[in-house]
Order: structure tokens, then sequence, then C-alpha cells
């Protein structure tokens, strides 16, 4: 027998963007006399503030993602769509795709941003940033390569080169990335090793501030810097990097020899908002109303990362983190459903946007984080946990939450990291072979397939 779906009438809302901003508005116009197509070329919602996690081993990536269908079963007059957005036509009031175009009547912009490179885009390359989980699985084979490498190195200099990473910028990001890197050279993978010692991992934090987490205070930030230097991570403050290639970076007058170099330090507004054709900020985002409305189309909405937006009670700008895309997101959700429930005729006054900060937290390490709510400041153990517990209430779905909360136990127990899978080309980089076993060839063979190899 055939499932008979409710069918919902109504001013089309489209939604361009999985996220935090856009599955709030979703979910907030579930009850609400519109159609609702939400549209993303993923068919699944990630939890961008532990990505991190995945990219040194303690998690997998079906730990923070969850299939957006799942996550809106209960938003009955909502479709999802699985598509990449080419453009936004503002005067036919349509979404382009490849080949078709989607007509709405209310649109809202949710689809994020992505890595600033200020200028030097062939570094993407030899310095992958952190916003995907493809990007997440690049740095975590990058990393454990890098130790398989150095096992087998001969030579000093080359086997420290594999032993070095450095992460360039110091947000939360920066921050979390080296204290994680620094704990699998110095307690998981200790054992693991026969021929290097990989507590002699260098572990280098390039910040262009004078200090690091400038969102936080002062006193937070000391804090993060004294762990992260605890913990044996070089923290280098007012530097900027002028050179990256595959041997290493330039900092300054000096050229450090790594193999590993890692992007933290910037964002700029996905490239979906050029095709607006409205005025963008430095960082490609879209400079909204105080509604949140793009200027001279009310019917559009950007919130989240994409849109470069104040508070309207303080002037204060709202910063790119999942709080405030959340925020924005309800702030939208509500601003349609006032507007669809009036009279056609009447257009009730919005309401400006009013950011409400509920605080900042970054973890340095295990049992070492900062966390700032208000005028509460904590750091060290009470502020870790406070953390683990925030971000496993965020997570979508209780099995997530219990699966990342085992996984947090058992890591936290006994130094494991258990999702220790190199993906991709698991090719080892080995400049000058150690052991006698292994000689290097003058004239490697050439090996175009697998059938052109000798049989066992």
């Amino acid at each position: 027998m055939a499932i008979q779906k409710l069918q919902w009438t109504g001013p089309h809302v489209v939604i361009i963007g999985g996220g935090f901003g856009g599955l709030e508005v979703a979910k907030r116009l579930a009850r609400a006399k519109v159609r609702v197509t939400l549209v993303d070329r993923r068919n699944f919602h990630l939890f961008q503030p532990m990505l991190y996690q995945v990219a040194t081993a303690a998690l997998s990536p079906s730990d923070i993602a969850s299939p957006i269908r799942q996550i809106l079963t209960d938003v009955p007059n909502c479709r999802v769509g699985l598509a990449e957005v080419a453009g936004i036509d503002l005067a036919k009031r349509q979404v382009i795709f490849r080949r078709h175009a989607l007509k709405y009547d209310y649109l809202v912009l949710a689809a994020g941003a992505t890595h600033s490179y200020f200028g030097n885009d062939q570094w993407a390359e030899v310095a992958p940033g952190l916003k995907s989980i493809e990007n997440a699985a690049e740095i975590r084979r990058r990393i454990l390569l890098a130790f398989e490498s150095a096992e087998y190195e001969a030579d000093a200099e080359s086997r420290q080169a594999a032993l070095t990473f450095a992460v360039i910028g110091g947000g939360p990001t920066g921050v979390e990335l080296a204290g994680a890197i620094k704990e699998i050279a110095t307690g998981t993978l200790v054992a693991d090793f026969h021929y290097i010692d990989t507590a002699t991992t260098r572990v280098m934090l390039i910040q262009s501030n004078e200090r690091l987490l400038p969102q936080f205070s002062p006193k937070s930030s000391e804090r993060a810097k004294r762990d992260l230097e605890t913990l044996g991570v070089e923290v280098v403050l007012n530097s900027r990097v002028t050179e990256i290639t595959e041997r290493g970076f330039r900092c300054g007058d000096q050229f450090i020899a790594a193999r590993n170099v890692f992007w933290a330090a910037g964002v700029a507004g996905n490239p979906l908002a050029r095709s607006l054709g409205v005025p963008l900020d430095r960082s490609g985002r879209v400079i909204v109303e105080p509604d949140l409305s793009v200027p001279g189309h009310p019917e559009v909405f950007v919130i989240g990362d994409l849109a470069a937006a104040n508070s309207a009670d303080s002037g204060a700008a709202v910063p790119g983190v999942a709080q405030a895309a959340m925020q924005g997101g309800r702030h939208v959700a509500r601003l349609i459903r006032e507007e669809v429930a009036a009279a056609p005729s009447v257009k009730p006054p919005r309401a400006a946007f009013v950011y409400r900060d509920k605080g900042s937290m970054a973890t340095v390490g295990k049992a070492r984080a900062v966390v700032e709510i208000g005028n509460w400041k904590i750091a060290g153990f009470p502020a870790w946990f406070l953390w683990g517990a925030i971000h496993i209430f965020f997570l979508v779905g209780f099995r997530n939450r219990s699966k990342v909360f085992g996984k947090w136990f058992w890591n936290w127990l006994i130094n494991a990291r258990d999702a220790r899978l190199i993906l991709g080309v698991s090719q080892v980089q080995i400049l000058n072979a150690s052991s006698e076993d292994l000689v290097d060839l003058e004239e490697p063979p050439r090996v175009s397939s697998p059938d052109d190899l000798p049989a066992a």
C-alpha cells in the first residue's frame, strides 16, 4: 500500500546549507504554513567543532555526522535536496543548479565558509585546512604517514623533518590541533614504533597575533599558551608565515624543515556569495541588514559564517561560531512565520537580530581547556569536563552522543586513539633508508599497474 504524504501549501522557503543555521531554520518552520526545501551538497550534517578529533584519530567521521533526512524526519513540510548550487538569480528568485533552477519565495543562505590563504592559494596543496570530513581524513593521513616515514629514515635531518609539524593559526582550531598532535606523539604512539622516539616530535603553533585565542581574555589566552608549552608545543607569536613548500615553511627570516604544515589561520565566505552581486566584506561575506536580510532583497536572508552581521544591541560583530548560526536561524524562522501568518497586505515590522554570547571554549589537551561564560573564566580539568559535556549535548542523536562519550572515556583512561586508519594513498616518503634490509635503488623500476608486479 502506498504511503500518502501530507501535501503542504504556502510560500516556498529554500534553505541552502545543512549546517547549524540551516537546520535550525527548517526545524523552526516545522508547523508554519510554508513549504521548505533544504539543499546541501552533502547528505549529512557535520559537527565541525569536533573535526580536529577526526583529524587526530580520536573519533571516526560517523561519530560527528548525521544524515540530514534523519534529523528532519519530524519536519513534515520539508524536502531535502542533494545538489550543488551554482548560483543565485535574485531578480528571478531562483536558485541555479547545473541543469535546473528552483523557485523560491524566501531564501535562506547558510552555506558557511571555506579557507582563506590570504592570496596564497597555492599553499592549499601543501597546507590543508580543516573544514570538512575530507580535510580531516587528509590531515590524519599525513600525520600517521609522517611517523611511518620517520621509522625508516637514516638521515637525522630527514627524520626530524618528518617528525616536525607546524600549525598556522592560533585560534581554537589551531590550539586544539597542535595540542592533540603532541599528545599522539608523546602518548599514543610511543610503544608502536621501535626505531624512533615519537616523543621527540616537534609541534609548532604559529600565530601572527600577540597572543593565542584573541577572542578570549588575556588571562585565558595565557593559560592556553602555558598548557600547550607544558605539553611540549612550541608557541611562536607575532610571526607571519611567508612561504610554504613541500620541504617546510618560512617564518620571518628562518626556513624550518617540516613535512607537515596545517592551516588554521583564516576563513572566507562561501564563493556562492559572489553570485548575489551584492556588497561583500573583505572576507567575502555578505554585508546584511540588521534583520539579516540582503540589502534590497528582504526575501533573502544570510546567516552563520556567510553573514557579516552586527548585533543590534551592542553593534559588535557577530562571530562565526555555531551558536551564532543557530541564533540567526531562529531569528529568521521567526520573521518568516510572522510574515506568513499576517494578512497578505500587511507586512509586520521586522525585529533586528540580537546576538547573545553564551560563552567561548577551547580544549588544549587531555584534562586541559579554557572556558569563558559571562564573567566566569574556568581552566584545567573543570573546563575540559565542561567543554566535553557541552559538545556531547549538541551532537545530533543519542547514538553519536553515547559513542563519543565512550570513546572519550576510553581515550582518557589509556591514551588510546583507535581511529588510526590511513585512508587514501598510503605511500611513505623515505629520503634515506635506515634498515640494512632496505636499500636504495639507483634506478627504481617503473610500475604502471598491479599487473606489472612480479608474481609472488
